[in-house]
């Protein structure tokens, strides 16, 4: 691999990701009954799509797969940077675009006019998240990418995306010790095939007289809505699992 042209190692992964992409659309279709709502609001162009961090990420790796398989769409995401220094996993999260990209490689990707998607909550909401309320702090990097590529945001947000997987041990100390490593990843559970369903927000339009700060705010409150329009909190995993089955829930 290392002696062909760059050209030609994209062209081997082509097959390869379309398999992968293939064949995680039907285990989210099979498992989750998995759905997207609101695709028309994806932009022809490029944009950052933004979403609420559950224990996984599985809601927003179904609709990658979904885009890629539906539309050969590309969308490049950000992981944290421990993830992708785990040996073994580097080339298979450069196939399907997973990397700690730098600010300049994400404007990179989108002038190319791809997609690029982030969760600004990261490990820390993923962790100690409750309820599906929003831990982004004071992060406004995803607002500074989008205001610098001159593109659009994509608020998201997956129904019962929270009763996939659970995990166990959110104290002070874990968070503690979250907070001075960044490194802790609190053991989980789960994998219950709950209904899943994907609701992709109307485009947050670049404003050059808009600070980051500004729409950042915007975006979590856009992500906001969307979960108290289409979420039951508490989250339940017994009822999300009746909506998976539910003729009536599913035909609404």
């Amino acid at each position: 691999m290392n002696k062909q042209q760059e050209s030609d190692v994209i062209k081997f992964w082509e097959k390869p990701r379309k398999l992968i992409a293939q064949v995680y659309d039907i285990f989210g279709k099979i498992w989750y009954d998995y759905e997207v709502i609101g695709m028309e609001h994806l932009p022809k162009g490029p944009g950052v799509i933004i979403y609420y961090h559950a224990v996984t990420s599985i809601d927003y790796s179904l609709l990658v797969a979904k885009l890629f398989k539906e539309q050969l769409r590309w969308c490049f995401s950000i992981i944290d940077h421990a993830i992708y220094q785990i040996p073994g996993l580097r080339t298979f999260c450069d196939v399907i675009g997973l990397k700690d990209f730098s600010k300049d490689e994400c404007v990179e990707i989108l002038k190319k006019g791809h997609f690029l998607g982030l969760a600004p909550g990261g490990g820390r909401e993923a962790n100690f998240s409750n309820d599906y309320n929003i831990m982004w702090g004071k992060r406004t990097g995803f607002a500074r990418i989008a205001l610098e590529a001159k593109v659009p945001i994509i608020p998201i947000f997956t129904e019962n995306s929270c009763e996939t997987f659970r995990n166990i041990g959110n104290t002070r100390l874990t968070r503690w010790l979250y907070e001075k490593t960044r490194l802790l990843y609190l053991p989980i559970y789960g994998a219950f095939p709950v209904k899943l369903r994907t609701y992709i927000g109307e485009p947050i339009p670049y404003d050059p007289n808009i600070t980051a700060a500004e729409l950042a705010e915007k975006t979590k409150t856009a992500i906001e809505n969307l979960r108290d329009k289409y979420q039951k909190r508490p989250g339940s995993i017994v009822r999300a699992l009746s909506e998976r089955f539910d003729k009536h829930y599913k035909t609404n």
